[in-house]
C-alpha cells in the first residue's frame, strides 16, 4: 500500500474517534453550563439542545493537524523524511507561513462563532469578523490565482469574497439535524478525489477535517444530541473554502505528465459545494424578491422547502445528501475529462437544480396535492 494512503487512513480514523469522545465531553459541559440552543419560530427542534459541538470539531482538527506538523518537525530524527518532503513541497518555500495563515484565519472564524453562540452577534458584526479572518488568510499569501486573477489586489478581493461566501453558506445550511456536517463531509471527499494526487497536504487536511466532522456527526444525526453552532458551521465553511483555494485541479501537460485535459477542471470546487451555494443564492433571491433584508433569518432554505413539499426533516436531509453526493462525484470527474465531458457534467448539474426548482414551484402552487 502506498505510504500516503496509510497516513490518510491514520488521520481519518484517529480524528474520527477523537471527535466522538470530545463531542460527548463537550455535550456534558454544555448541559452543565446551560449552553443550549432554545426552540424558536425559525428552529426545527422543539426542546433545548446543547450547543458548542463545533468546539469538538475544531479541537480535534487542531490537535491532529498540529500533531502531524510536530511529526514533520521531528521527521529527520524519526527517519520519516518522506512526510516533510511530500507534505510541504507543493506549497512552495513559504509553506509554513501559509499554514500559519490558514490556522490563524480558522481560529478567528472559530472564536467569532463561539462569541455568536454565546452572545448572538448582529449579522453585520459577524460579517466584519469574517472579513478580518479572510484578510488574515490572504495576508499570508493564500489566494486564488487563476487566469485573469494574477493581479494581487484582484486576487485578494476574489479570495476574500469566496471565503466569506462559503463561511456563510455552510452557516446557513446548518438548519436541520446532521445537514451541515453531512454535506461538509461529502464536499471534503469530493475535494479529495478531484485535487491532484500530489497535493498531499491538502488531502491530509481534508481527511482530518472529514474525520473530525464525522465524529461530531455521530452525535448530530437525527435525533441530534448536540448542535455544532456557528462555531462549527462557519469553521466548516472556512476550511472548505481554503482547501478549494489551495488545491490544484489543472496542470499543464509535460513530457513526463499527461496534464489535465481541460482548464474547466478548476470548476470542480463549485460542483462539490454546489448544494450550499444553491441554498444561499436561492434564499437571497427569495428575500430580495419579497423586498426583505437578505440578512434576515427565515425558514425558506433548501431543506425547509423540501419539508414544505411533504418530506420529513430526516427525508429532506437524506435527499440533500444524495444531491450533494451525485454532484460532488461529477466535480471529482472534471480533472479527468476533456471539454465535451466537462460540458456534459456542468449541464447535468444545472439540470439537477432546475428539476429541484420546478419541483418546488409545483409544490408551492399546489400545496395540498389536489
Amino acid at each position: 500500500m502506498r505510504t500516503e494512503y496509510v497516513i490518510y487512513g491514520w488521520g481519518l480514523g484517529l480524528s474520527f474517534f477523537v471527535a466522538v469522545g470530545l463531542t460527548a465531553l463537550v455535550r456534558v459541559l454544555a448541559l452543565r453550563w446551560s449552553i443550549m440552543d432554545q426552540p424558536g419560530h425559525r428552529k426545527m427542534h422543539h426542546r433545548p439542545i446543547p450547543l458548542l459541538g463545533g468546539v469538538a470539531i475544531v479541537a480535534t482538527f487542531y490537535a491532529i493537524l498540529l500533531g502531524a506538523f510536530l511529526t514533520v518537525y521531528l521527521s529527520d530524527q524519526l527517519g520519516m523524511a518522506w512526510v516533510r518532503t511530500h507534505l510541504l513541497t507543493f506549497l512552495g518555500e513559504d509553506a509554513f507561513g501559509r499554514i500559519i495563515g490558514i490556522l490563524l484565519g480558522a481560529s478567528l472564524i472559530f472564536l467569532l462563532g463561539v462569541v455568536d453562540d454565546l452572545k448572538s452577534l448582529t449579522p453585520w458584526l459577524k460579517l466584519v469578523g469574517q472579513i478580518v479572518a479572510a484578510a488574515a488568510l490572504v495576508a499570508f499569501d493564500v489566494r486564488i490565482e487563476l487566469f485573469v486573477l494574477s493581479n494581487p489586489i484582484l486576487s485578494a478581493l476574489v479570495t476574500m469574497f469566496w471565503v466569506i461566501l462559503l463561511t456563510n453558506s455552510l452557516n446557513f445550511l446548518d438548519n436541520m439535524d446532521g445537514l451541515c456536517g453531512g454535506v461538509s463531509i461529502i464536499a471534503a471527499v469530493s475535494f479529495f478525489l478531484c485535487v491532484q494526487p500530489d497535493d498531499y497536504l491538502v488531502r491530509f487536511i481534508l481527511v482530518v477535517f472529514a474525520g473530525a466532522v464525522g465524529g461530531f456527526l455521530y452525535h448530530n444525526l437525527s435525533p441530534a444530541r448536540i448542535f455544532m453552532g456557528d462555531a462549527g458551521s462557519m469553521f466548516n465553511g472556512y476550511i472548505l473554502a481554503t482547501t478549494a483555494v489551495l488545491g490544484t485541479y489543472h496542470v499543464q501537460a509535460t513530457a513526463g505528465h499527461p496534464g489535465t485535459p481541460s482548464y474547466s477542471a478548476v470548476a470542480a470546487p463549485l460542483l462539490a459545494l454546489s448544494v450550499p451555494l444553491f441554498d444561499t443564492f436561492s434564499v437571497i433571491y427569495i428575500r430580495w424578491r419579497n423586498g426583505e433584508s437578505i440578512m434576515k433569518g427565515d425558514k425558506r432554505h433548501f431543506s425547509h422547502r423540501l419539508v414544505d413539499l411533504g418530506m420529513t426533516p430526516r427525508q429532506a436531509v437524506e435527499f440533500i445528501f444524495l444531491v450533494a453526493a451525485v454532484l460532488g462525484l461529477g466535480g471529482a470527474l472534471l480533472p479527468k475529462l476533456g471539454r465535451s465531458g466537462t460540458i456534459i457534467i456542468i449541464a447535468q448539474t444545472v439540470g439537477v437544480f432546475l428539476l429541484i426548482v420546478l419541483l418546488m414551484n409545483a409544490g408551492r402552487r399546489n400545496p395540498k396535492g389536489g
